[in-house]
């Protein structure tokens, strides 16, 4: 149990970083659809103001605020929290700075050009991954059960019955426009 606690911990703090991602990527301004231009409300005051930069990193903090409390840490893992938070934070800016590179490049020349665009891209995102699990390692390693345990709940993380704990990787999510 202990095991797969410490699992859930290392998904949801995952997932954590995958929630604090997806802001900016709602930050980032889409081409207009006719489908979607119809759906604007007629009365321009009735519109939401886009979503900015300033927006996603409000959202990023409080989201990380809200972890911390949910898991109420000790006085001796306050001091293994911050590693574990920059690497949150480090995410979310290399994949902001992907998603930007991405979208001011000229389309690639062919599929070869396409397919190793994304080989860079994934690699990018495994070493980006590796840095948060060094960070958090010994942050979930100094958890007891009950934080353990509180962290899934807290993302909405679930897993099947008898099965490994299993949830959708969003951590990556703000290179997606």
């Amino acid at each position: 149990m202990i095991r797969l606690s410490s699992r859930l911990a290392a998904l949801g703090l995952t997932g954590l970083i995958a929630v604090t991602a997806a802001g900016p990527a709602a930050a980032q301004n889409a081409p207009a659809s006719a489908p979607a231009a119809a759906a604007q409300p007629a009365d321009p005051a009735l519109a939401s103001p886009p979503f900015t930069e300033e927006d996603a990193r409000a959202i990023r903090n409080a989201r990380i605020a809200a972890l911390k409390t949910v898991v109420e840490l000790t006085p001796e893992q306050e001091k293994l929290w911050a590693p574990l938070e920059k690497a949150i934070r480090d995410i979310a800016r290399n994949s902001a700075q992907r998603r930007e590179k991405r979208f001011s490049a000229p389309p690639p020349a062919d599929f070869l050009a396409a397919l190793e665009e994304v080989a860079d891209a994934e690699a990018a995102r495994a070493a980006d991954l590796k840095a948060f699990i060094a960070a958090a390692k010994p942050f979930v390693a100094s958890l007891t059960p009950q934080q353990k345990h509180r962290i899934p709940v807290f993302l909405g993380l679930v897993d099947a019955p008898g099965g490994p704990p299993s949830s959708s990787l969003w951590i990556f999510e703000e290179e997606q426009g």
